[in-house]
C-alpha cells in the first residue's frame, strides 16, 4: 500500500497547495517503492497514475502551455521508466536467488541428513540450529544409523565456522556412515574416524590463508544394542551426554575422554568405552557446546540439566520443542553458535 498511499499525498498536496509547491517527490518515490515493492505490473500503473497525476494538476492550474511543467512531467517519465527497468532487474535477481537457495537446501540435505523416526528399538528426535544467516547447517553434526551392532549414534562440533566447517562436518559424516556398519566395536569406529578426518585435513599442507589442516572435532558416538539394555559411548572432547531415567537427569561423564578427532597423535592408550544403563523408557540427549554456551543478557550460561529436568516428562519431539524456544528466549533470539541435540529413546520391547 506504500505507492498508493504516497500518490495520494502528492495528489492532495497538489490540490490543496499553491502552483509553487510540487507534489513530485512525493510521485517519485512511490514510483521507486513500487520497482522494489511491487510486481512489474504494480510498478507500471504506479508509474502512469503518477504522469496522470501531474497532467490532471497542470491542468487544473491552466499550466498546459508551461515549458517547465512538461520538463517535470518528462522527469516523472524518465523515472516511471527506470522503476520498469529496476523492477524487471528485482524480478531477475529475486529468481536468481530462489534458484541458488534451492540448490543450497539440497546440497545441505545431502550433508546432514534428517535422522528417520524410528531406527529399531529406539525412537530418534534432532534439533538443529544454524547460528549463519540463511544456512540450514554450520559445523555441528549428527548421524544415527541401524548397524548390526544395535543403534549407533553420533554428534560432533568442528571447530571454527564457514565453508571449512561444514567441509569437516561432510567428511566426518560420510566416514561415519561408511564405518559404522562395520567397525567391531566404538574404539575401532572412532579409529577410522580419526584416520578419514586426518586424511582429509592432510590433503591441505600450508594453503595460503587456510586452517583445515590445524582444525579439530570433538566428537561423541554412542551404540544401544538390541539385546542388552545398555548404552555404550566413547567421548572425544565432546560435552558428555545426559541420561533421563525415570525422572531423573544425570551427566554421564567418561572415565578417560579421548581428544577430539584430527588430533589422534595424542591417543595413547586407545579409545575407552563408557558403559550406562539403559533399559525400555530411557533417553539419551546429545548435545554440542551451542547449548550449553549459550548465555542470556548478564553473560549466564544455559542451565541445560536444570531445564530438561522439568521436561523429563514430555514426549521426545516436545522436549526438544521446548529447548528450541527456550535457547531463542534464554539468548534473546541471539545465538552465536550452531546448535545441535539428538535424542535417542529406547521403547518397550512387544
Amino acid at each position: 500500500m506504500l505507492p498508493a498511499l504516497l500518490l495520494f499525498i502528492g495528489l492532495l498536496i497538489g490540490l490543496c497547495t499553491p502552483r509553487e509547491v510540487r507534489p513530485d517527490a512525493f510521485l517519485a518515490t512511490a514510483m521507486v517503492a513500487a520497482a522494489a515493492l511491487l510486481p512489474l505490473w504494480g510498478t507500471l500503473l504506479t508509474g502512469v497514475g503518477a504522469c496522470a497525476i501531474s497532467v490532471g494538476l497542470m491542468a487544473d492550474f491552466n499550466a498546459l502551455r508551461d515549458v517547465t511543467a512538461y520538463s517535470e512531467l518528462a522527469t516523472l517519465a524518465a523515472i516511471a521508466a527506470f522503476a520498469v527497468f529496476f523492477n524487471r532487474l528485482l524480478g531477475r535477481r529475486a529468481r536468481q536467488l530462489v534458484q541458488v537457495r534451492s540448490v543450497a537446501e539440497t546440497a545441505q540435505l545431502a550433508v546432514l541428513h534428517p535422522v528417520p523416526p524410528h531406527l529399531g528399538h529406539v525412537t530418534l528426535e534432532s534439533l538443529y540450529l544454524a547460528a549463519a544467516s540463511e544456512a540450514q547447517i554450520g559445523g555441528d553434526l549428527y548421524e544415527a544409523i541401524r548397524t548390526p551392532h544395535g543403534v549407533r549414534l553420533l554428534i560432533g562440533d568442528v571447530r571454527g565456522k564457514g565453508l571449512l566447517a561444514i567441509q569437516m562436518a561432510a567428511t566426518l559424516l560420510s566416514a561415519f556412515r561408511e564405518a559404522a556398519h562395520d567397525a567391531p566395536d566404538l574404539p575401532h569406529l572412532a579409529r577410522r574416524l580419526e584416520t578419514s578426518v586426518s586424511r582429509h585435513t592432510s590433503q591441505y599442507p600450508g594453503v595460503p590463508g587456510s586452517e583445515i589442516a590445524e582444525r579439530f572435532i570433538t566428537a561423541l558416538l554412542a551404540e544401544i544394542p538390541d539385546d542388552e539394555p545398555v548404552v555404550r559411548t566413547v567421548t572425544c572432547g565432546h560435552p558428555p551426554p545426559l541420561l533421563l531415567h525415570r525422572g531423573e537427569v544425570r551427566e554421564l561423564q567418561p572415565a578417560a575422554p579421548s581428544p577430539p578427532l584430527n588430533l589422534g597423535m595424542l591417543v595413547s592408550d586407545g579409545y575407552h568405552v563408557d558403559l550406562a544403563p539403559f533399559g525400555p523408557g530411557d533417553r539419551l540427549l546429545l548435545y554440542t557446546d551451542g547449548v550449553t554456551e549459550t548465555r542470556d543478557h548478564s553473560g549466564t550460561f544455559y542451565p541445560l540439566t536444570e531445564r530438561i529436568r522439568s521436561w523429563n516428562g514430555e514426549a521426545p519431539h516436545q522436549l526438544l520443542d521446548h529447548l528450541h524456544r527456550d535457547l531463542i528466549t534464554y539468548s534473546g533470539g541471539e545465538l552465536d553458535d550452531d546448535i545441535a541435540a539428538l535424542l535417542a529413546q529406547r521403547r518397550p520391547s512387544l
